[in-house]
């Protein structure tokens, strides 16, 4: 496809950037980040009351805001359970993982748990590979609000274009000015405007403006192309639909319910007493003798008296209706499920499957698209060791294998293994240890200590004596 015929022209960017600001999938990727962080809504609400027509707060009510980190829980249970651990790449030529992974460097990892994050929160975490000054091939995590994409099909496996729009902050006189950034980027190259007015202005850069497009990377003295948009999506599932959707009403009802409790023994503190034949004047008189006393002086012993109204809730069904909203939480969260009572205080091996069920399937759904995403990033790395090396890859296959970091039941896992000892080779019995992390290491030490042990059993013998030719020498 020719560059020109994937241009858009800047009335239809902007276009496209007012459609995503006013979009659903937009405002969801705000929510999901707002109750990762625990700000949920019912830190919001307002207890209110209708005063000549309009609604007015009630400010000596209870009102407490009490707002659950069980989304946050979520979220951090699977990105720790699936991408925590070092991954692992899978291929037939090991020199090859080799130069895969050391063109990735040691930070790849960590923006995968990043990418983790981006996806379970916002739908889709985005990659943008980039070649750096010193020559050396980097990634880096774009915030996918930021991200507007453009896709060839409908299924959403490759890009035509994509727009980034941000804003920085830079200084002007003795204020800090937002500057609203626009960016373009197609297959081959990219371009940069500053949004003013909705108006999209050519970039500036050292004074002098940016009039057309710029390549991807400078190779020397020549700029290139990728001949893919370099944007890499890592979803988080086939729907791209970020996980607070699937929860966000039961964990409302849960705030809200817990926080009505909360309210109810508030308000049993303030009691409503009803004083008759009470012989003192002032009420503050009257508490001080109630708290200070425990007693009450009435003028009529007959008539007389104190009676308090106490505000009615029927706690057990607000406990049992808060206690399956949680229940409803992990099930709908598809998150582990910690019920002790059903598991026991040390779950065996079959049981911490049960418990882990849905977040298995939850991690499954997420390792699909990484697996994808992964095989993307692999265009790019590819057309980075063709520059450097002068050498072609695409041929080769490789896998990304993600370690999940489940619990395990290590006294079953261990007496499993010492049973299997005859059954199975050391080296898959080495696999499954839970106290062994590098097999190959393992099986090294292993030698040596072998060695070691056969060296030390080896009994020590005298050296023999040659009589004949003891005799010869005394002669």
């Amino acid at each position: 496809m020719k560059e020109q015929e994937q241009t858009l022209t800047d009335g239809r960017i902007l276009y496209l950037i007012d459609q995503f600001n006013r979009s659903a999938r937009r405002a969801w990727m705000f929510v999901g980040r707002q109750y990762y962080q625990v700000d949920n809504d019912i830190l919001n609400r307002r207890i209110t009351k209708m005063v000549e027509g309009q609604k007015v707060e009630e400010t000596g009510k209870a009102n407490n805001k009490l707002a659950h980190g069980k989304y946050k829980t979520q979220v951090d249970e699977k990105v720790s359970y699936l991408l925590s651990k070092p991954y692992t790449l899978k291929c037939e030529d090991e020199r090859y993982a080799d130069k895969v992974k050391d063109t990735l460097g040691s930070k790849f990892g960590y923006n995968l748990s990043l990418l983790g994050y981006e996806a379970s929160n916002c739908s889709i975490g985005w990659l943008l590979p980039y070649i750096d000054e010193q020559g050396h091939f980097q990634t880096m995590v774009v915030p996918s609000e930021q991200c507007i994409p453009e896709w060839t099909d409908s299924s959403h496996t490759e890009l035509a274009s994509m727009i980034r729009v941000y804003d920085t902050q830079v200084w002007e006189y003795n204020r800090k000015k937002t500057i609203h950034n626009v960016e373009y980027w197609t297959p081959t190259s990219y371009k940069r405007f500053v949004n003013q007015s909705n108006l999209l202005v050519p970039y500036t850069y050292d004074g002098e403006p940016e009039n057309g497009p710029v390549a991807h990377f400078q190779r020397g003295q020549q700029w290139q192309g990728w001949g893919r948009v370099p944007f890499i999506p890592f979803k988080n599932n086939h729907v791209e639909i970020p996980d607070i959707k699937f929860v966000k009403s039961l964990l409302d009802q849960y705030d809200l319910s817990r926080s009505e409790a909360a309210n109810y023994v508030e308000e049993v503190k303030n009691l409503i007493f009803i004083l008759k034949g009470y012989g003192g004047e002032d009420i503050h008189e009257f508490m001080k003798i109630l708290n200070e006393d425990r007693a009450i002086p009435i003028d009529d012993p007959q008539e007389g008296g104190v009676e308090a109204l106490t505000p009615t809730m029927d706690i057990t069904a607000l406990r049992e209706h808060y206690e399956q909203l949680k229940r409803d939480i992990v099930e709908d969260g598809q998150s582990i499920n910690k019920d002790l009572d059903k598991f026991g205080n040390n779950p065996s091996g079959v049981a911490l499957k049960f418990m882990y069920a849905g977040l298995d399937l939850k991690a499954d759904a997420l390792e699909t698209q990484f697996r994808q995403g992964f095989e993307q990033l692999l265009y790019f790395v590819n057309r980075y060791l063709e520059l450097t090396e002068g050498k072609n890859y695409d041929d080769q296959d490789v896998e990304i294998l993600f370690n999940r970091n489940m619990k395990v039941n290590e006294a079953e896992i261990i007496n499993n293994c010492v049973v299997s000892k005859t059954l199975i080779s050391e080296k898959t019995i080495l696999a499954h240890h839970p106290y062994v992390t590098d097999v190959e290491e393992e099986l090294q030490e292993l030698e040596k200590q072998e060695e070691k042990q056969a060296n030390d059993e080896i009994p020590i013998q005298p050296l023999p004596i040659d009589e004949d030719a003891h005799e010869q020498a005394d002669g």
